[in-house]
């Protein structure tokens, strides 16, 4: 499970078969999820719904080139919040598709050039 987890871009550091059940005769153990922010949590929740990208990864609109990072599907629209911080905004499903890292890396550079620039 935590494998699959991973893969899936989220990680429970606390996550363990519970020790109680695990050591009982109960055919099935109970796995103790543990404690996690609520960025984690909102991730986990993404991927169980099968939202793509999930909630948490970063994304392009294919409209603008925009790179954003997913923070949630609202009625068959993506909403996208710049990489470095700003205005969300809504991008149909369509629209969107995974950014590779050097398109996140890009748009945080282009960010931080224009910030720099600034009197």
């Amino acid at each position: 499970m935590r494998q699959a987890l991973v893969g899936a871009g989220v990680v429970l550091p606390s996550l363990c078969v519970d020790p109680v059940t695990g050591a009982s005769d109960e055919p099935f153990a109970l796995v103790d999820l543990g404690r996690c922010n609520v960025r984690v949590a909102e991730r986990l929740a993404s991927v169980v719904r099968g939202e793509r990208p999930a909630v948490g990864t970063h994304a392009v609109d294919a409209r603008d080139g925009r790179v954003g990072e997913v923070m949630g599907h609202v009625g068959g629209r993506v909403q996208l919040r710049p990489v470095a911080g700003g205005r969300e905004w809504d991008c149909p499903r369509a629209s969107v598709t995974v950014a590779r890292p050097e398109e996140v890396l890009k748009a945080r550079l282009r960010r931080t050039n224009h910030e720099s620039v600034r009197p």
